[in-house]
Parts: structure tokens; sequence; C-alpha cells
């Protein structure tokens, strides 16, 4: 039976850094790392794809806002945004992929779903918005917009501004999941839980509505990995192994981490809260739930037998 992966693209897959983020630019930089995909479909593993949307979703805020000012055209919620970020950037990975499975001969269907996550209303990070998304504004600015919207603003660490931040709660179940098990096991890729889903609850039974939120995209990816029961979970970033001790003396490529030594390595904080710490407590959540392995690594090496760092029981 051919093994089933989750592969979780980074946001260096879709935008790199000094990038103004063009069309040409994300669609060039989605065929380079769909190209190192063709590796693990060459080794004939069934595939779904996972990604973030950032800086997208973050243009299309932008867009919301200037068209409600200049052309009064009613802004719609982060939801409504994260859907149509979804859809965006599953159209580049499918044609992308697909233009270059066509190149090699190989015939499989690309499909992207928009995926809704469930999660619990009640999650405490409701409780204490901490997700940055959007422009940044200026104090006055800030304090008019929360005034007037009910919105919560936090000055940046960096001190460029002010942001609106909203909750980044634990994702529950992911939405479609057997039909996403299923499309892959048949050999087809799917693309799915972008952005980390889009967020939504029950405001009453048998009623799912979207609310403000951002989901981590690794965590989503890794509960959709155990939910369709995939043998191996792939997080893409911009580093070909996990480090200790990263850019410090004694810097240490890791080959292979126990979910017990992530951990120890995550307490003494080793993994940067911005970077690979998210990815990383992903990959300890899918070895945990499943006993199955986790790889951390960068796109290029996906050709090489034992890419990465593998996070192991």
């Amino acid at each position: 039976m051919k093994k089933l992966a989750v592969v979780a693209f980074g946001g260096n897959a879709l935008l790199k850094a000094g990038q103004k983020g063009t069309i040409d630019e994300q669609e060039h930089n989605v065929y380079e790392t769909c190209e190192n995909l063709l590796e693990l479909i060459k080794k004939d593993y069934n595939i779904v794809i996972t990604h973030g949307n950032g800086p997208q979703v973050g243009n299309i805020l932008l867009q919301n806002i200037a068209g409600a000012k200049m052309f009064g055209v009613p802004e719609m919620p982060l939801d409504i945004c994260g859907a149509y970020s979804q859809g965006l950037i599953g159209y580049m990975i499918e044609q992308q992929l697909r233009n270059l499975l066509e190149k090699n001969n190989m015939e499989r269907d690309v499909i992207t779903i928009i995926t809704e996550v469930l999660v619990d209303k009640d999650d405490p990070a409701f409780q204490k918005p901490t997700k940055p998304i959007g422009p940044f504004y200026s104090k006055e600015e800030a304090d008019k917009m929360a005034e007037e919207t009910g919105a919560v603003f936090a000055e940046d660490s960096a001190k460029r501004g002010w942001r609106k931040v909203v909750a980044s709660p634990q994702p529950k179940t992911i939405g479609n999941k057997n039909s996403i098990e299923r499309l892959a096991r048949e050999g087809q890729i799917v693309i799915s839980v972008g952005g980390g889903g889009i967020p939504v609850f029950y405001v009453e039974p048998n009623k799912l509505q979207g609310i403000d939120a951002v989901i981590d995209k690794d965590l989503a990816s890794a509960l959709l990995a155990t939910q369709i029961g995939a043998d191996e979970f792939f997080i893409l970033t911009d580093v070909p192994k996990v480090y200790v001790d990263f850019k410090k003396p004694g810097e240490k490529a890791l080959d292979e981490l126990t979910v017990d030594a992530a951990k120890k390595y995550s307490d003494e904080g080793q993994f940067g809260a911005g970077s690979m710490g998210p990815k990383v407590n992903a990959a300890i959540n899918f070895v945990q739930a499943t006993g199955n392995t986790a790889i951390i690594t960068e796109a290029s090496q996906l050709k090489n037998n034992n890419a990465g760092t593998r996070i192991i029981q």
C-alpha cells in the first residue's frame, strides 16, 4: 500500500523575504517548491498539501479596507477573507503542480478543498487575542478603530506600529477529513487546511458560524495528518534540519529527535516561538497521536531518503 503523507508548505513556498508578492513571484516560488514535491510523488506517495496564508490574507484585508474607504464596498469578516486566500493559493498550487505533472508525463488530479476547522468557542485564546493580522496603524488610528469596531489592537514588538490581534484557538476537527483521506488514498493530490483552515464554531446546535481567529497552520496540519491516518507528516521550512543553539557557537543540526528529547529542547527555549517552536510542537502532536514519523526540512531536501530532522516516538 502506498504511504500517505501530509506536506505542510512553509511561507517561503509562496513568498520569499524581500519580495513584493506579485503573482509572477508567487507562481515561480510555488513551481520551485512543487518541483521538489515531485520527488515524493516519484517515490509513489499519496499526498495531501497544506499551506500558510499570512501575506495573502493580509493583502486581502488591506483591499477590504481600501474598498470600504474609497468606494463603500462592505468589508468582509476574517473568516471570509481566509476563504478567499484558500481559493487563490489553492489555485496557484494546483496550476503549477499540474504543469509539472504534465511535463513529467504523470497523471494525477489535483483538487483544492476549502476547509473549515472546528474550534471551541470557549477556548481561552478568545480571552487573550495574540495573533497579529493586517496592516500597521498609528496609536491614534488603532484607538479609533477599536472604539468603532470593538477590535483589539496591540503594539508590534519591533515598534513598527499597532496591529489588530485575534485569537489563535486550538483546532478540534478538520472539516471534510473523510473525503480528503479518500481522495488522497485514491491517488489524487489534495490541497486543504489553507492558512490553518477557516475557524468555525457552533453558535447553537447544528448551526456553524465563522469567527475572527487564525489557527496555527502547523497545528492544524498535524491534526489533519492525525485524523486521516497519515504515515508521515512533512513540515517544509527554510532550513534543512532542526538545530540546537541555532546561529550560536556550537550550533548543531539534529538528524533525529525523540518526542522526549524534542520536549526537553523546547522547554530549554531552543526553538523560537515565532519560528521553529510551532513546527516542533506540531510534529510532537502528530507523533504522540499516531506513533508515526514527522520530518522537518527544506523542500530541496525531499530528494534525499533521510531528509531533514525526523521526530519519532
